[in-house]
């Protein structure tokens, strides 16, 4: 197999006129009359060609634009980048992290060795008021995430390709501020421990079924943990399973040849008396799913291979944060099943005894995410978690609802729900809130059982979180839905297609949070 490139970023005091790179990446706003102080600089250097270019109407600094300058020898940059950011009153740190995305893909695409990045002097010059003013270290942070998401290519299993691409790329934050540099730096390295990581859960979640099944991933889990200091890592296989009575995980993975699994991360980063609450990241981790004896269309199953994309994301999340050496305790739980069709699947009409002691009568396997995902969260509840997130992709209706934009978020405490909401637009991962009350309960009873696992045809998404919701007990719990968000279908200026590591962004940012007492 092809590796996949290898990005490294770093912090360079110097004048962006001074640096000698591949390519130097400078940001523009929109709609403005005269360019900023550091870009007029570069402009005199290169005899105007920037003023040109935006006078002719070849570049008007739009958000997802960009155009490059041969320097001719008048700077020591090889090539100029103008990377565009739309409308400066409406700009945000993620403006400034699609932006670095944007140059990062391009300079892949270029073949480009070295990249040098000064797109946040724009944000250092008066674009925003001083209430939304971005720190060095937001700056720091945000350029180095954007950074490794657009340089991000799966092609692992390409043998040969045409034009290729480099097998590595190294990229540079530049700024002449000595103070400001060291503030930089510190996000840079935050920053790289969760691009990184973000990277890992794309390139796990992209690897197809035959590659990545139940023991596999939790091989691959096992091997993270073993490298990762203050990781560690149990597997229950699936006579544990059978011996702890987990029956939802038993029941969808009994059609397949490759058993279930249910993976236990634990990071204790604040020791055995903190006051701090647990955290439980919960992930679905269904390694291929064929909705079972109530199997899907063939058109697009092959993206079925995403759906441990949640689980991925939580063990993505547990090893960024005992890198970060967060002072908080933490559990990654992640069941993971593959569900196929077979002599041995469960059946619609079935009646399942899960972890819990709950029963639930199966109207469709291809509901069985949440199957899985109980189990996981009574767990939780169990080893004593005082908040309880779990993530998946869960549900086509909550991508009805949303389409590729936003990811459901539902939950039972308006704290918790609010946190979720900041991590969100700290990340960039967006997410909408979303309910799952009583009302949707209702629809989750069943005449023969506890509960089953379907509701009507309306309000799938929310019937799917109120039916997750019987199994937390008086945790603080929320419910992260990332089916829509979960796969770029095709490339676009920001990111090349395939999985997008949903998650990692906005499940850290929490955790930091959380540690800090925010």
């Amino acid at each position: 197999m092809k590796k996949i490139i290898d990005v490294k970023v770093s912090v360079r005091k110097a004048s962006p006129e001074k640096i000698k790179t591949d390519m130097l990446c400078v940001g523009v706003f929109s709609g403005e009359k005269q360019l900023d102080k550091a870009n007029k600089i570069l402009d005199r250097k290169i005899g105007g060609k920037i003023e040109r270019l935006i006078k002719l109407g070849d570049f008007k600094g739009q958000e997802e634009s960009c155009s490059v300058l041969y320097t001719d020898g008048k700077l020591p940059a090889e090539r100029l980048m103008l990377v565009g950011l739309g409308e400066k009153k409406k700009a945000t740190p993620d403006t400034l992290r699609k932006a670095c995305c944007l140059a990062a893909g391009r300079a892949v695409t270029m073949k480009v060795k070295k990249l040098s990045l000064a797109v946040h002097k724009a944000f250092s010059a008066g674009c925003l008021t001083a209430e939304e003013k971005i720190e060095p270290d937001v700056m720091g942070r945000v350029c180095t995430e954007g950074a490794f998401f657009g340089s991000f290519r799966y092609d692992e299993y390409i043998t040969k390709s045409e034009d290729g691409r480099a097998g590595k790329l190294d990229i540079e934050l530049v700024e002449e501020d000595e103070k400001k540099t060291r503030k930089i730096a510190g996000g840079c390295n935050l920053g790289t421990i969760v691009g990184r990581a973000q990277m890992l859960a794309r390139t796990l979640a992209n690897r197809p079924g035959n590659v990545i099944n139940p023991p596999a991933l939790a091989a691959e889990a096992k091997r993270i943990a073993r490298r990762t200091r203050g990781l560690t890592c149990a597997v229950f296989d699936k006579g544990q399973l059978v011996r702890k009575k987990m029956g939802g995980i038993l029941a969808v993975g009994s059609g397949s040849k490759s058993e279930p699994r249910f993976i236990v991360l634990k990071y204790n980063g604040a020791g055995k008396n903190s006051r701090k609450p647990t955290v439980a990241l919960v992930g679905k981790a269904i390694t291929f799913d064929s909705g079972g004896i109530s199997i899907k269309p063939a058109q697009n199953m092959e993206a079925m291979k995403l759906d441990k994309s949640g689980g991925i994301a939580v063990l993505a999340t547990l090893a960024a944060a005992a890198k970060m050496k967060l002072p908080i305790n933490i559990f990654g739980l992640i069941p993971s099943a593959e569900n196929l069709p077979s002599g041995t699947s469960f059946r619609p009409g079935d009646i399942v005894t899960t972890y819990s002691g709950k029963t639930v009568e199966i109207q469709n396997t291809d509901a069985e995410g949440r199957m899985i995902l109980c189990d996981a969260l009574h767990y939780a509840v169990e080893q004593k978690c005082g908040i309880i997130i779990d993530i998946a992709t869960l549900t086509g209706a909550c991508m009805v609802a949303l389409g590729h934009y936003k990811a459901g978020l539902f939950g039972n405490d308006d704290g918790l729900i609010e946190r979720l909401k900041n991590a969100s637009e700290q990340s960039g991962e967006n997410v909408w809130y979303m309910p799952s009350g009583d009302e949707y309960a209702k629809e989750m009873k069943s005449k023969i059982a506890d509960l089953k696992n379907i509701g009507s045809k309306w309000g799938g998404a929310c019937t799917a979180a109120a039916f997750l919701r019987q199994f937390i007990g008086k945790a603080k719990w929320a419910h992260l839905d990332i089916a829509g968000v979960d796969i770029f279908e095709t490339a676009d200026a920001y990111s090349a297609e395939g999985a997008t590591g949903f998650g990692v962004r906005l499940l850290t940012t929490f955790l930091i949070n959380i540690s800090k007492g925010k």
